[in-house]
């Protein structure tokens, strides 16, 4: 288990819960006491006594994070589900996406972000700070002190006190917006900093209606030419001026306000991509003249309903605060781009061609870290959810002419595949509705088999070789084993929703194609390798080195990843039990690695050396399939074993293994406590875990209901019997059509 290096000072600021205590090193493993999180702001009787799901969530998990080892690598956002505003705070101003940290010392102010990822920049963003008496707008130089302690932070609601200028901030979110509620303390004059970067920002102050309009260009990728964040901001209190301060690389607005005599300022805020009147029209539609209790309590409603569609009986607080915190995660991204124009339609301004388009959109996603579990988990818990989000992207086809392969907002060009093919590849396998699936299958079978521009963010790399040679060559592609794998398994998924479309010899086409997997199985070495153009293997083979072939990991980490043919794989090792032996191998040897191409260690080989399971790196996508293997190969033993030991060591309500990549890493929490998994999304069927807690209960709004009940076992044991609406379950998989009605899944010990 990894030792975090916080100092005591540190960790009683904002060092955690009993969970983040075992993450700190107790010798057997399980938590030791420690004083609450920040984020821990409601103790375990007040929630029992509350019985509000959304108080055991703490956006704080996952935030006690550096570029160079990441337990989540997130943000401490408030937002409403799927909202386009998300609001967090901002700690640093050193550059980079790392701009909160929970250790540092003074805030900056409460920021209206875009950033779905440290890892790739923000955009269109602000960030307001309210203060007292003289300031000077710089973000160091305004920072103010704040009690972590004291802080409230829900995915409903923020606050926290600004010491330095005697201030309590209050925030609440809607889907565009906010409305923020400063109370000042003290007798010097209050204000506001709204800090826009960019040098052409623009800020425009009415003095008639009290209104200020801003915008910012700021962005670093991903959009049409002429894009731009807007937003409004509406004080209740009359302003007493507007000075803006033009300095390097930002542009600030000083708002001071006219005597308050103790009464709050209420700050209304709108913001748009479409435009500075969309964005005071999303403003008046969202927040209006509501109060803030209101605003508050309307978003605490919106999110329990969709945390209430999964009710868990039976877990300790610390499960409870666990699984709730990771399905809270799950409902963050992809981030909502479409807004409610003043004719009630739905439109929003594309980043594929720069217009005003109708219909949905969702941006910030990234396709290679969420197929595994995020989209599964849509499948099973918000499947109408999920129909809007898969129109959206044949929406952002349609108007780029290409499926993005990496949408922030628009294309980007990031890790490997096109693994979109997966996301749509499930949804028609298992009947999701509300997307457009004949666009859906031209815009998937155009970048299987045609040349695109994957530097731009669209197109398979490699596709010309892959068609000729049946996989990507070393020498001319990077990565290629990784690509060879992604597009094998993608032309499975591609053949599915070829069908659904009517296209049964595309679908035959696609199904072949999806063996190419194994013109890079190598049976000497029984490892997927790289392959050069000549036919030739790459050479030197080692098998704990990282890069070249492969991407942020090795040969054992990519070992398993044919998630459409584990019987074909099966076989290539030479049968169940040789391949049984190489999974429990992957998980009881060192965790060994070597730089390889990377030429220096990268925060997922920290991530995976710094906890005892082997060459399994769950801190990383690659390996989020391969204890379901265990279950395909008739040993679902095994597989509650593993997956009972990640879920209970790997996570808690503090903390994530590695990067959380917008609901990858929750979202495989909370199919794996449930006992069910996507081991190959794109079939009809769920794979057999085990349940983590007795009970849980899935609902959709009074139409059906799942229940999943798991008997009391020894420590050690095993659910040996699973039975679904009564009968005894004899193969390693469900039907999901069984559970599109009312269901009881029971597991239990013989």
């Amino acid at each position: 288990m990894h030792k975090s290096h916080f100092d005591r000072r540190i960790f009683l600021k904002l060092g955690s819960s009993a969970a983040v205590a075992s993450y700190m090193g107790s010798a057997n493993g399980q938590p030791e006491a420690g004083p609450r999180s920040a984020g821990d702001s409601v103790p375990a009787a007040s929630r029992a006594k509350t019985g509000r799901l959304v108080d055991f969530v703490n956006p704080m998990q996952g935030t006690d994070s550096t570029p160079l080892f990441s337990r989540g690598n997130t943000l401490p956002i408030v937002a409403m589900p799927f909202g386009m505003a998300h609001w967090t705070l901002q700690s640093s101003d050193r550059g980079g996406g790392w701009f909160f940290q929970p250790h540092d010392e003074r805030i900056q102010g409460v920021r209206c972000t875009h950033q779905l990822s440290p890892w790739l920049s923000d955009y269109g963003y602000v960030t307001v700070l309210p203060f007292s008496g003289d300031a000077s707008p710089a973000p160091s130089a305004r920072a103010s002190s704040y009690r972590a302690g004291e802080v409230e932070i829900a995915p409903h609601l923020l606050k926290l006190r600004f010491m330095r200028y005697r201030c309590m901030l209050e925030l609440a979110p809607t889907e565009h917006g906010a409305l923020m509620r400063f109370s000042f303390e003290g007798e010097a004059a209050p204000g506001v900093f709204i800090d826009l970067p960019g040098d052409d920002a623009e800020v425009k102050y009415d003095s008639a209606s009290g209104v200020i309009q801003t915008f910012t260009r700021k962005n670093e990728g991903g959009v049409q030419a002429g894009f731009a964040a807007y937003y409004t901001f509406k004080p209740d209190t009359p302003i007493a001026g507007v000075d803006v301060k033009e300095m390097k690389d930002r542009r600030v607005a000083v708002v001071r306000f006219a005597p308050t005599n103790g009464r709050p300022v209420n700050l209304r805020v709108g913001t748009s991509f479409i435009s500075a009147d969309q964005a005071l029209l999303n403003l008046r539609q969202e927040v209006g003249e509501k109060s803030f209790d209101a605003i508050r309590d309307e978003a605490a409603a919106v999110w329990e309903k969709a945390l209430g569609r999964v009710k868990i009986q039976g877990g300790s607080d610390e499960q409870m605060r666990t699984f709730y915190s990771c399905l809270y995660r799950t409902q963050l991204f992809p981030r909502m781009w479409h807004e409610t124009d003043a004719s009630g339609k739905v439109v929003h301004r594309s980043p594929y061609n720069g217009n005003v388009e109708p219909g949905f959109l969702f941006a910030d996603h990234g396709y290679w870290d969420d197929y595994h579990a995020w989209y599964p988990m849509m499948v099973l818990l918000y499947p109408e959810q999920l129909g809007k989000i898969l129109q959206g992207w044949v929406n952002a086809f349609k108007e780029g002419g290409w499926f993005p392969q990496f949408p922030c907002p628009g294309y980007r060009g990031a890790m490997t595949g096109s693994l979109i093919d997966s996301v749509f590849g499930d949804a028609v396998a298992k009947g999701v509705t509300g997307f457009d699936v004949q666009a859906a299958y031209q815009g998937l079978k155009k970048h299987a088999t045609q040349v695109g521009d994957p530097a731009k963010g669209y197109g398979r790399v490699g596709i010309e070789q892959y068609l000729k040679l049946g996989y990507t060559p070393c020498d001319l592609v990077g990565g290629g084993a990784a690509q060879t794998l992604d597009f094998a398994y993608g032309d499975f998924c591609i053949a599915q929703v070829a069908r659904a479309a009517g296209m049964h010899d595309d679908a035959a086409m696609f199904e072949k194609r999806s063996h190419n997997w194994k013109n890079i199985f190598d049976p000497g070495t029984k490892f997927i390798r790289g392959k050069m153009a000549d036919g030739s293997w790459l050479e030197p083979f080692e098998q704990h080195t990282w890069g070249g072939a492969y991407v942020e990991g090795g040969p054992w980490q990519y070992r398993f990843n044919v998630l459409h043919d584990p019987q074909g794989l099966m076989e290539a090792y030479g049968g169940k039990d040789a391949f049984v032996q190489c999974l429990e191998e992957m998980l009881t040897q060192a965790p060994v690695f070597h730089v390889g191409t990377y030429g220096a260690e990268i925060h997922e080989m920290s991530e995976m050396a710094a906890v005892d399971f082997g060459q399994y790196a769950h801190s990383n996508q690659p390996v989020h399939n391969v204890l379901y293997m265990f279950t395909a190969a008739g040993r679902r033993d095994r597989t509650q074993h593993w997956v009972h030991r990640v879920l209970n060591e790997l996570y808690s309500p503090d903390n994530f293994a590695g990067d959380e990549d917008t609901g990858a890493m929750a979202a495989w929490y909370i199919l794996s406590s449930l006992g069910l998994f996507a081991l190959c999304p794109g079939k009809p069927d769920w794979t057999l875990g085990a349940p983590l807690f007795p009970s849980a209960e899935i609902s959709f709004d009074g139409q059906r209901t799942i229940r999943i009940d798991a008997a009391a076992k020894a420590p050690g044991g095993f659910y040996s019997q699973v039975k679904l609406n009564g009968e005894t379950q004899h193969g390693d998989s469900i039907p999901h059509a069984a559970l599109l009605r009312n269901a009881h899944l029971e597991f239990s010990s013989i």
